[in-house]
């Protein structure tokens, strides 16, 4: 852990002794299955650091960046997100789920992929250049969210708010408006398509033509 007096060598032990920590940064770390319960974490970077199947029950981070990190299979219990940046990271297997209520977070160029998101409010919440394969987005409100550039091919969506989401440049997006709440999305000409085709109408374009009915022969 660096900080302004330079590394310390017994981060590990700081970790599990102290309770909080501020304006801090933790470059390079080995935490791979670290246990931080009851943690604050304010205006700190985790940098570079292996926090595998790390578990944060009931821990605090407010105004940190974590960045180029793994944090594969991470448990966080009823920790609480308060503008928390995700930069370059790798969150797969990751239930989002059990956050403390109206977390306060955002992802840029992070992988995703087999993560669930239930039950939130994540309003404004950014989502950009990420890889997110199949990963569950359900009863959430993303009203105002900004998918732009991601991956979401296998991703389902069902039970959420999507006022005003930004779902440009994604790939593999498709939104069933008979179990979302729609409105003022942009999506991608693919993801139009799609749902059109899903509602049995077809594209010019795009889709290839119905085959015509044969005329019936003159009797």
């Amino acid at each position: 852990m660096t900080t302004e007096r330079g590394m310390d060598p017994g981060v590990v032990e700081r970790l599990a002794r102290e309770e909080s920590f501020a304006n801090e940064t933790f470059e390079g770390l080995d935490l791979q299955g670290v246990v931080l319960t009851d943690k604050e974490f304010y205006r700190c970077t985790f940098e570079n650091c292996q926090l595998q199947e790390s578990r944060w029950k009931g821990s605090r981070l407010e105004n940190c960046v974590v960045r180029g990190s793994n944090l594969t299979r991470a448990q966080l219990s009823s920790t609480a997100l308060r503008d928390v940046r995700f930069e370059g990271s790798k969150l797969m297997g990751i239930d989002w789920s059990n956050l403390a209520s109206n977390p306060e977070l955002g992802f840029v160029e992070c992988g995703l992929s087999y993560c669930s998101f239930v039950g939130l409010s994540l309003r404004k919440t950014d989502f950009l250049r990420c890889v997110a394969r199949e990963s569950n987005f359900y009863d959430l409100d993303l009203t105002d969210s900004d998918f732009s550039g991601t991956d979401l091919s296998g991703s389902n969506f069902r039970g959420c708010m999507l006022t005003r989401v930004d779902f440009r440049d994604t790939v593999g997006t498709f939104l069933d408006p008979q179990h979302n709440k729609l409105k003022d999305v942009r999506v991608p000409v693919e993801t139009a398509v799609a749902l059109a085709r899903n509602l049995g109408m077809l594209v010019a374009g795009f889709h290839d033509e119905a085959p015509k009915r044969a005329p019936r022969k003159a009797r």
